[in-house]
């Protein structure tokens, strides 16, 4: 605790530290704002009992989107798209740009390079809002709760009025995060992101608070459920920051009398290489299922994947989901042929391992067996909200924080933010948040 308090007292001693934290709660204020502002030509209290009913039949695309949002979603407000336009433009891009030879020429340019994708991503971004904003218009117009109209008056100059507002909520939300990035401490997306989820926590100890007190849930269920979150969280920081490392041998260079090289050093890999990006996608993709099954009204579809069924094929396929874009986001950024050869131009070598294709082969082969171990890992907290709302018999709104995307994100961003405010901290020849080594920070998203 005397440690905290003295990182704590260093952090806002450093001008430059403190300016940038500022920034970054205040730009997260200017968010959470947006919460508040509804949409104009709906019904509020129409609006909450009709999400409530949405949670329960279609909740697997109202839950993901809210996810993201903050909650905003379920208030329609003028935020309600969130960061979720951004962030789908992003992964696009981050899986074109390794695909398409062009853009991945600019990212050899360096930051003029970068900022040219930043502005492509930003251009795209723009079509999926739109795209999201005349989808949620189609699901508002026309829908009744209790004999009570959700809009109060459908038609073109709604949906207008309602695609300019969502596209330019997330428009402004997308700012916010580049703004944060730019001025503030991290990834401003992943903060967004983070700051939204936490800011659904109070409802949900409220809910589990109304559920004890109307003797609908146990005394001892809470108890269990923040020992269990407590144990997940240590789980999700020691396998953020678990590597495997390398050893990688400098091969001696003998220069009249002196000996250069013949060091030792490490190649960290890290075992969740992939971070959370296969739990986002495959949880974008059990949405299709799910709403196929509505369009079509298959039952078999609608209870396989309906989001308070914990069936096993909902299981399986999940789980195989998680698995595939584990291994295929790990092949698109790990490349073993290039860190092979940048090896043996530098010198260097793993004892035991021809340079050249012997190691590309080492390294590939290693990749996949610790691959292996995160992508089990990752599947696991992704179902375990299932898994105990199920056991326990508690809401999967409680249970959503005990893992899945949710705990992931705000676990890794959180690592990042400390390890980008140790790096200050060290710069200026502070003592960082542990005593021993450093804190690895996820990076982005």
């Amino acid at each position: 605790m005397q440690r905290i308090k003295e990182v704590l007292v260093n952090i806002f001693t450093i001008p430059e530290l403190r300016r940038r934290i500022l920034i970054t709660f205040g730009l997260l204020a200017v968010f959470r704002l947006g919460y508040f502002i509804p949409l104009p030509g709906i019904d509020i209290e129409v609006l909450r009992l009709w999400m409530g009913q949405m949670e329960k039949s279609a909740g697997r695309i109202y839950g993901f989107i809210n996810l993201f949002s903050g909650g905003a979603a379920t208030q329609m407000s003028v935020f309600s798209l969130g960061i979720m336009p951004y962030i789908t433009a992003s992964i696009m891009f981050s899986m074109l740009v390794k695909v398409i030879p062009q853009l991945e020429a600019l990212t050899k340019e360096g930051p003029s390079g970068y900022r040219k994708i930043s502005q492509y991503t930003r251009w795209a971004t723009l079509p999926i809002c739109i795209f999201w904003g005349f989808w949620s218009v189609m699901a508002l117009q026309g829908q009744t709760f209790g004999g009570h109209p959700l809009v109060a008056f459908p038609g073109m100059p709604f949906a207008i009025l309602t695609i300019l507002s969502l596209t330019a909520g997330a428009m402004f939300v997308m700012w916010l995060g580049e703004q944060i990035t730019e001025f503030g401490i991290g990834n401003g997306a992943s903060i967004i992101i983070m700051a939204g989820i936490i800011a659904r926590m109070p409802e949900a100890l409220y809910a589990m608070y109304r559920g004890v007190a109307a003797g609908e849930i146990s005394v001892d269920k809470p108890i269990l459920l923040l020992a269990l979150y407590v144990g997940v969280v240590w789980a999700v920081v020691v396998t953020t920051q678990a590597q495997r490392r390398i050893p990688v041998q400098y091969a001696k260079h003998v220069r009249g009398r002196t000996v250069y090289g013949g060091q030792r050093h490490y190649l960290p890999l890290r075992v969740n290489q992939a971070g959370v990006m296969p739990v986002i996608f495959a949880a974008t993709l059990m949405v299709v299922p799910d709403l196929l099954g509505r369009i079509s009204k298959s039952e078999v579809l609608q209870h396989a994947f309906s989001r308070s069924d914990s069936g096993f094929w909902y299981c399986l396929v999940y789980l195989a989901f998680i698995f595939f874009f584990s291994y295929f986001w790990t092949a698109l950024y790990f490349r073993p042929v290039e860190m092979s050869e940048n090896l043996k131009e530098s010198g260097s070598f793993v004892p035991g391992i021809r340079p050249g294709r012997d190691t590309a082969i080492y390294l590939e082969y290693v990749m996949n067996r610790i691959t292996l171990v995160g992508a089990t890992f990752l599947g696991l907290i992704a179902l375990l909200p299932n898994i105990i709302s199920y056991g326990l018999g508690v809401s999967r709104f409680v249970t959503g924080f005990l893992g899945g995307t949710g705990i992931l994100i705000v676990v890794g961003v959180g690592l990042d933010m400390m390890q980008k405010v140790e790096s200050h901290l060290l710069i200026r020849e502070y003592e960082g948040f542990i005593k021993k080594g450093r804190v690895r920070g996820r990076g982005n998203m």
